[in-house]
């Protein structure tokens, strides 16, 4: 197994790795809109929020060898489901492969922010 890291997308919050690739496959943590380069939450929208989560995930996928087309899943999670049709409208731009997906409205995410979005990706092929 081999751990991920970058500076270029947030440490963890936590006693985790921003992901692992093992035979052949990236599994990410979520993602959440925190700016590396501040290591704050600057957007308040769902919009400015998806946009750096993305770009988070970017960074991870970079560092783990593969890109936005090699995914396979993601699992995505919502403060407000009120907010499902602004946050596809920027994770399409980004998922253009459209792979499989869950989404689901929970009741709190860390920092409270609006969203977070982990993901599995094929790495070398």
């Amino acid at each position: 197994m081999k751990v991920v890291a970058t500076k270029k997308a947030p440490e963890a919050l936590g006693p985790y790795s921003q992901g692992y690739v093992h035979n052949g496959i990236f599994y990410s943590a979520g993602q959440v809109p925190i700016n590396p380069e501040t290591g704050e939450v600057e957007a308040d929208t769902i919009e400015g929020q998806t946009e750096q989560v993305c770009k988070n995930l970017g960074a991870v996928l970079a560092e783990a060898g593969t890109t936005f087309d090699k995914v396979l899943k993601t699992t995505c999670f919502l403060a407000d489901m009120g907010d499902f049709a602004a946050f596809n409208e920027v994770y399409a731009k980004y998922f253009t492969s459209k792979p499989a997906r869950s989404c689901v409205a929970v009741k709190t995410l860390p920092k409270n922010v609006k969203c977070e979005v982990e993901l599995i990706a094929v790495v070398g092929e």
